[in-house]
């Protein structure tokens, strides 16, 4: 028999947690503050609970999807007599001192605790090839992996700190926003073209997957600190930048979102990284403005 599992939070991708438990065949129970979205799960084979320590007595290992490590803290508090032994693992964002927070507030519960984060949307969760990373008790990881892996083919241990997995979320994360605003710039640039934004969808797939391949590059320079081979200089990102602007004026659309990005390469010409790789960044970012 699979081991039992709770799933604590109900969104979008709570349920798709809880949904692929269920495909792998654990007995799983579920609780949502509001208890209607537990039905379709019901329907499914789940089982409805309707306290949250009826919820995590149900199961050895107890997964919160939650919003925040607060929200989890607030909902788990009720319930913590009953976790003492069981293993949580957090699935939500935030920043690692609020990860080492939880860890905390867990090992004086003594509750096994692991930090995970999910690196993809609720339709991947199950899939072969879906990321998930998570950090804290090695041992409590060793024993819980085989049910893990029902959440994603790709389950990683990043290793016993509690807060790694929420530092490796912020730190892949930042790359998010920015590229979205970029491609939605373009979205927007293209159709006062009378244009349609699906047709830089290849294109900006491709670039993409340029960025990906001098990834490691970047990696290297930064690690060990030598920026004078570039592939790409500072100095060449900040000559395109009149060009940026004028882009954005010409398309009628609002490019004051690059201004920081110019800023961060104008600190780097005058600290004296002009001729250096544009991964000399690195080293500006180190010092806040």
């Amino acid at each position: 028999m699979q081991m039992p599992v709770t799933v604590l939070g109900l969104g979008s991708m709570g349920a798709a947690l809880a949904g692929a438990f269920l495909d792998a065949g654990h007995p799983t129970t579920v609780w949502n503050r509001t208890a209607a979205r537990a039905t379709p799960l019901a329907d499914r084979g789940a089982h409805p609970s309707a306290t949250v320590v009826d919820a995590v007595t149900a199961s050895p290992l107890v997964i919160t999807c939650l919003t925040t490590f607060d929200a989890t803290m607030k909902t788990l508090e009720p319930a913590a007599a009953a976790l003492g032994g069981r293993i949580l693992v957090t699935l939500n964002s935030g920043a690692p001192a609020e990860a080492r927070r939880t860890a905390a507030w867990a090992a004086e519960h003594g509750i096994r605790f692991l930090g995970g984060a999910i690196k993809n949307v609720p339709a991947a969760v199950g899939l072969p090839d879906t990321l998930l990373y998570y950090g804290g008790d090695r041992a409590a990881f060793d024993e819980v992996e085989p049910a893990l892996r029902a959440l994603g083919g790709d389950t990683v241990h990043l290793g016993d700190e509690p807060d790694l997995a929420a530092l490796y979320e912020m730190a892949v994360g930042g790359t998010l926003l920015p590229a979205l605003v970029g491609f939605f710039q373009g979205a927007a640039a293209v159709q006062a073209r009378g244009l349609e934004a699906s047709t830089l969808v290849p294109y900006t797939v491709k670039w993409l997957e340029m960025i990906a391949s001098v990834l490691p590059v970047f990696a290297g320079e930064i690690d060990s600190g030598d920026y004078s081979r570039p592939m790409s200089s500072v100095g060449i990102f900040a000559a395109g930048m009149e060009a940026e602007r004028e882009f954005a004026t010409e398309a009628g659309v609002d490019g004051a979102w690059l201004a920081p990005l110019h800023d961060l390469l104008r600190r780097a010409i005058q600290e004296g990284h002009g001729e250096h790789s544009v991964a000399a960044l690195t080293e500006v970012l180190k010092t806040p403005a």
